[in-house]
């Protein structure tokens, strides 16, 4: 309740100007508002699993404000992910069987790196294995597939002025089957979500501007 002959600007905030309900609620909430986002300290890592293409570790840390916590992740040497444009000018892609998922994925070429690899010789060694093709590679960026649950990186490249290559082989589980898309067909397979492989999208979503002068379809 306000002393007599005063009032209460909140509840009486229709007959007030909106800039100044704004600086009243700014002031109470300022300090969530305005705090500065800080790093959080690892204090131990301890690796639980370890095969040879991933580690399952957990690590203690130690928040801003002093609180510990556990943190439960998937740790990789890496990833690259390449993108092959054609003398035609069309995208090369390929078609194989996804377990986890059970369905075929169509997708851009690519595969894991191990600990202590060059991701550009490994990008040079995925594209031959699973197209048959080697390249001039122009590398355009990275990013994580799953912030949450991964540290890896993923290396993205574009690979022009193909020539066929057999030094490469691909592993036992691995079938592949090429397609070739124009950008249309790519972005139309994108939007119907025949196209689902995370990585191949974030790998488009990097590469796309820099191929933006080749013919649509």
């Amino acid at each position: 309740m306000m002393a007599s002959g005063h009032e209460d600007p909140i509840q009486n905030k229709g007959r007030l100007k909106p800039a100044f309900l704004v600086s009243i609620y700014i002031s109470k909430f300022k300090k969530n508002v305005f705090m500065a986002l800080k790093p959080w300290k690892n204090l131990s890592r301890e690796v639980k699993y370890k095969n040879p293409w991933w580690t399952y570790a957990v690590d203690k840390y130690l928040l801003p404000s002093g609180k510990e916590g556990e943190y439960h992740y998937v740790h990789t040497g890496g990833s690259v992910f390449i993108i092959p444009v054609l003398g035609n000018d069309k995208l090369l892609m390929v078609k194989q069987y996804r377990y986890l998922n059970e369905r075929f994925s169509l997708e851009f070429p690519g595969g894991g790196v191990k600990e202590g690899e060059n991701p550009d010789e490994i990008a040079h060694k995925e594209l031959i294995e699973e197209t048959g093709y080697d390249g001039e590679l122009e590398k355009v960026g990275i990013f994580n597939p799953f912030c949450g649950v991964t540290n890896e990186y993923c290396h993205v490249y574009i690979a022009r002025n193909l020539n066929a290559s057999d030094k490469e082989k691909p592993d036992d589980s691995e079938e592949f089957e090429l397609h070739e898309v124009s950008i249309t067909e790519l972005e139309g397979k994108i939007s119907t979500n025949e196209i689902f492989s995370g990585m191949s999208l974030a790998s488009w979503t990097l590469a796309k501007e820099r191929l933006n002068k080749l013919p649509k379809s």
